[in-house]
């Protein structure tokens, strides 16, 4: 458990780099903290690691610390545009796996265009807190069982919250939902930030894909932001995921940044 590793520092002095817990990883230089690590399983069952460090050679010690005390594969995720991060990455022996793109979404309907969607025929949007909670905890699993057995989970959007097991849906009065004759059949959770909420899930059964649900859905998610004063809404998408490319950029979406994940097998 408490494994420590030695190595020279940052002007010659040692860096003593302690696991001191199951997920914790401290570097300590002349009796002060220089740097930690992290590591935390997804609900997927993934082992993503996070390392924060000033120097990059301490960051290269914690990351020789931590490849030695856990198993692979091993993931991580930097900010595209911090070369010196991804740099750091890759010196571990990490290598992109894939891409999200940032978005930032207007909500404006005028900007959208979405002021004009109309729910299609037999479907009813259940605004935020008002679903009913299992069967909105029904549909989640379903949609989760279809993306897992379609192109994987981990294709959408990075989610870090901890669950417990078995447990996908936290906050039930963050999604709205669509309904079609007495069944829910697509949802949308927005989470409210403070400086800019962000959409982080948009998704509907397979069985009623191409109906126009998702673009309504989305059209009252950010109707509901626009009315509450809220100028634009940040997303990220998967950019294989070409349909909700298409959905988010169709409606003014423009992209402020990119998000990788490395992984190390």
């Amino acid at each position: 458990m408490h494994s420590v590793h030695s190595a020279s520092g940052t002007d010659d002095h040692a860096v003593v780099v302690t696991r001191v817990s199951d997920t914790q990883w401290h570097a300590m230089e002349d009796d002060r903290v220089v740097g930690h690590g992290d590591a935390s399983r997804r609900p997927d069952g993934r082992l993503f690691i996070g390392i924060d460090a000033w120097h990059g050679a301490v960051f290269d010690r914690i990351a020789d610390a931590m490849l030695a005390d856990l198993p692979t594969p091993l993931y991580a995720v930097a900010d595209e545009a911090d070369q010196d991060s991804t740099s750091a990455w890759e010196r571990a022996g990490f290598t992109a796996a894939r891409r999200e793109w940032g978005y930032r979404v207007p909500t404006d309907p005028q900007v959208t265009g979405l002021g004009s969607v109309r729910t299609p025929s037999g479907v009813t949007i259940v605004p935020a807190g008002e679903a009913e909670e299992g069967p909105l905890r029904a549909l989640d699993r379903i949609i989760r069982d279809e993306v897992e057995a379609a192109v994987g989970w981990q294709t959408m959007p990075a989610e870090v919250l901890p669950r417990p097991a078995g447990t996908t849906v936290l906050d039930p009065s963050k999604y709205a939902v669509a309904r079609h004759c007495g069944q829910y059949v697509g949802l949308v959770r927005v989470k409210p930030l403070p400086r800019q909420p962000r959409i982080g899930l948009i998704a509907v059964r397979a069985d009623r894909h191409r109906r126009g649900i998702a673009r309504a859905l989305l059209a009252h998610a950010l109707g509901s932001l626009h009315r509450s004063g809220t100028a634009a809404a940040w997303a990220e998408v998967d950019e294989s995921n070409a349909a909700a490319t298409a959905l988010f950029e169709g409606i003014g979406a423009r992209r402020a940044g990119s998000t990788l994940e490395l992984v190390r097998r």
